[in-house]
């Protein structure tokens, strides 16, 4: 455009029309023989005058050449791009100042201007000082006074350069696109995809091409569709979708999370033609929300099992105390029969054993937990188990007005595995004992069938029945504490916990079959791996060992702090005795060991002031490498027997001390007969 506001070619024809107007015009008036033709040419050349200064002086280049090429006219505007003066040009040629094109090339688009008549091209010029500038060129062709070039040239060296720069930044960002994580997507008006990047092909693993034209309704469910469709278009109408999840189906079916940002997609005209946007593949991150909202929960349903097991415990262990501590108050009564005194005895002696219980089952879940139960493999004959525990809570069943029987399907020659039998005898005590505790009525049946190459252990009662909802869960740990039968807060809710640990340790596994209101079953399962033995030796679970006969007296030492535990020691190895000495410390133990070298036995109590018992056995070793040193704890805690066996003890007895494995130790460590 020149300064006028007129295109060029408007400009040009303009022209033109006058030239012909005026033509026109002196030949009417030549044939009139009216005209005055002087005054005429002067006003045509007033008119030709006032549209040459507007040429000459418009902001952009105007040339007027010939038909060789040669520049007759330019104006001030191509002067200034240039850096000639209008002398100088007025004598060059088009090719004089042409980058690009060669004199031959030149005449070649000169006769194709000819012959269309007009042309608009870019190409590049050639300064005085001999920089290079781009330009834009509308010429025009007229074959008045023997053909002229009318040519306009505009100066678009900063265009170029923006458009390079525009170019480059397309191509950054272009760049930056096809190889971004997220997903950059465009859709039509319908939905359809008309632009992915490459980074949908890992995300949903089909290619580019096979998604694009279809709709987001293919890449999802029909139901899922519907809802987004409506919340996508809620949102865009408000001018964009920010944050908004969908779930998409990948090429092999599995189902993931996508987090969509959109606006709507505008041309020119500011229609709407479609919606554009990114999206970011949130699977692991919605995946691992629900991992810590499930661990979460789990920590929350622990802390309140744990509470509720602390509940229990108090309960549990103030109960069997309130029993010993009230009837053996009654017990100091002078008027108590001798009947009342024996059943008093009775219930002290009950309420310790069941104290003693939730003790040793905090002790082995605290093993089991930190890995510190070992398994002891023996060869075990399964149907005097089986016998043992029935005559042992066939009085209790009794009792209770249930029947009692066992099924053992080997013969018992055939009944011998490899097994740890103290914790299989404490697997089948711990369900007999449950399914008695929650039976009122029927009948109780254990035993075991051959099945394959395991022993399929159950146990079978008919009483309350256990929950469908909680038949997976009763076997974690303090389970019991929320159960609502009242039943339920007679032991620490760590039995079947324990019994499944021992269970997986010896090679089986434990489930359970029940209806609530006829009763439950539990299987469990170990490897037969029996080897025929012509002469069973294993000896009974839980035998008591007979009053021994003595080979000859001792003289033992008993170092213990607690006035009761050392009289309770006194009494227990009165049979044994010669001689008892006694040491308050661990000092007073070392001391009454260098000047007594004659003591055969020592009871170690390991918490003792001054020097623990640990200790005081490593000092008394150095110089008496012979007598006989069991230590005796009231912690038994893991460990601790190898921590007594480290520092020189021979063997180890928890608290409260078993009157019968005392006396099998005395008995084995100085080979005294049974009586």
């Amino acid at each position: 455009m020149n300064n006028s506001g007129k295109s060029e070619e408007e400009f040009i024809n303009e022209i033109e029309e006058l030239r012909n107007e005026n033509d026109r015009l002196r030949r009417s008036l030549l044939e009139l023989g009216i005209a005055d033709l002087k005054m005429e040419e002067v006003e045509f050349q007033r008119t030709e005058d006032l549209h040459k200064t507007i040429i000459l002086t418009a902001m952009d280049g105007f040339w007027l050449v010939d038909n060789e090429g040669g520049l007759l006219e330019v104006n001030e505007a191509y002067c200034r791009m240039s850096g000639y003066a209008n002398s100088e040009l007025t004598s060059m040629r088009i090719t004089d100042l042409e980058a690009l094109e060669t004199a031959d090339k030149w005449a070649n688009h000169l006769q194709k201007i000819i012959f269309l008549g007009d042309d608009r091209f870019e190409t590049r010029h050639r300064r005085k000082d001999g920089t290079l500038f781009d330009v834009e060129i509308s010429v025009m062709y007229r074959k008045f006074e023997e053909g002229r070039f009318i040519v306009f040239l505009r100066d678009i060296t900063e265009n170029k350069r923006s458009e390079i720069a525009l170019y480059q930044s397309e191509r950054k960002y272009r760049s930056l696109v096809e190889t971004a994580q997220e997903l950059i997507w465009k859709c039509d008006l319908k939905g359809r995809f008309t632009y992915l990047n490459p980074a949908w092909e890992n995300t949903h693993g089909y290619k580019v091409d096979e998604m694009l034209g279809k709709s987001f309704s293919q890449f999802v469910s029909p139901e899922v569709f519907e809802k987004d469709k409506l919340e996508f278009a809620r949102q865009l109408r408000g001018g964009s979708v920010k944050e908004y999840e969908t779930n998409h189906l990948t090429k092999d079916g599995r189902e993931i999370t996508l987090l969509f940002n959109a606006i709507p997609l505008i041309d020119q005209q500011g229609n709407l033609i479609g919606t554009q946007g990114t999206a970011i593949d949130i699977t692991r991150r919605k995946l691992a929300e629900k991992a810590l909202i499930t661990a979460k929960e789990q920590a929350q349903e622990s802390d309140r099992l744990k509470s509720a097991f602390l509940a229990n415990m108090s309960h549990e262990i103030r109960t069997p105390m309130n029993g010993i501590l009230g009837f053996a108050g009654l017990l100091k009564e002078t008027k108590l029969s001798g009947k009342e005194q024996q059943e008093y005895i009775q219930i002290i002696e009950n309420s310790g054993v069941r104290m003693l219980n939730i003790i040793n089952d905090i002790i082995d879940i605290s093993k089991i937990e930190s890995g510190q139960t070992k398994v002891d493999f023996q060869e075990s004959n399964v149907n005097q188990l089986i016998e043992y525990i029935y005559s042992f809570f066939k009085a209790d069943a009794d009792a209770r007005g249930l029947q009692l029987s066992i099924k053992n399907s080997l013969p018992s020659k055939e009944s011998v595995i490899n097994t740890d039998r103290e914790k299989v005898y404490a697997i089948l005590t711990n369900l007999v004992k449950n399914a008695i505790k929650f039976s009122d009525k029927g009948s109780i049946e254990f035993g075991y069938l051959k099945k394959g190459s395991n022993l399929e252990f159950f146990v079978r009662d008919t009483g309350i029945g256990i929950a469908p909802e909680r038949q997976l869960v009763i076997f974690e740990r303090f389970m019991q504490a929320d159960i609502s039968d009242k039943r339920a807060f007679q032991g620490a809710g760590l039995g079947l916990a324990i019994s499944k640990a021992y269970i997986e340790m010896l090679g089986g596994k434990i489930w359970v079959e029940s209806t609530m209101g006829e009763g439950s079953t539990f299987y469990f399962t170990l490897p037969y791996n029996a080897r025929p033995l012509e002469k069973i030796t294993s000896g009974e679970v839980g035998a008591a060992v007979e009053t021994e006969a003595l080979n000859k007296k001792l003289k033992i030492l008993i170092a213990e702090d607690d006035e009761i535990s050392e009289k309770l020691i006194t009494i227990l190895v009165n049979p044994f005795r010669k001689e008892v000495l006694i040491a308050n410390s661990g000092i007073e133990a070392v001391e009454k060991c260098r000047n007594n070298p004659d003591i055969d036995l020592v009871f170690m109590d390991i918490q003792m002031p001054g020097l623990n018992g640990y200790e005081a056995t490593r000092q008394i070793r150095q110089f008496n490498k012979d007598v006989i040193i069991i230590a005796q704890t009231a912690f038994g805690l893991i460990g601790d027997r190898e921590k007594a066996i480290e520092a020189g003890c021979n063997d180890y007895i928890a608290k409260p001390l078993d009157r019968n494995l005392l006396k099998k130790l005395i008995r084995d460590y100085f080979k005294m007969a049974r009586s």
